[in-house]
């Protein structure tokens, strides 16, 4: 069981940068797959990015590819998501997740999830 704690929301400038946090407690996100994930007001969550244990593969869907970083501290077991570059269609709640391995970016692969951050371009 592990508890997922996102931070790092804001209101930002479109052009401008932010950094999420994903605290996780209770449990180590070591050995695990971890991804973020993004919603809109009347929209289906999507994957945005991932990345698997030791963080040797990172995943990006196609709208955050070459502006947005994911990255791991499994010491500190935290999870980030650089944001850069960003675009008025990147406003969303965005969501930390943690499944076992990579498996896409099927919402049921994703056992635990965080209340989210909000993120809003202007």
């Amino acid at each position: 069981h592990v508890q997922l704690v996102e931070s790092g929301g804001g209101s930002v400038q479109a052009g401008g940068s932010l950094r999420l946090s994903c605290a996780a407690s209770g449990n180590t996100i070591s050995g695990n797959c971890m991804a973020w994930f993004r919603q809109s007001p009347g929209k289906e969550r999507e994957g945005v990015a991932a990345i698997v244990s030791g963080a040797t593969s990172t995943y990006y869907s196609n709208p955050v590819k070459g502006r947005f970083t994911i990255s791991r501290d499994d010491a500190k077991n935290t999870l980030y998501l650089q944001l850069n570059s960003l675009k008025t269609e990147d406003t969303a709640m965005y969501y930390c997740a943690k499944d076992g391995q990579w498996h896409g970016w099927g919402l049921y692969e994703y056992d635990y999830w965080g209340q989210g951050t909000q993120v809003t371009v202007s």
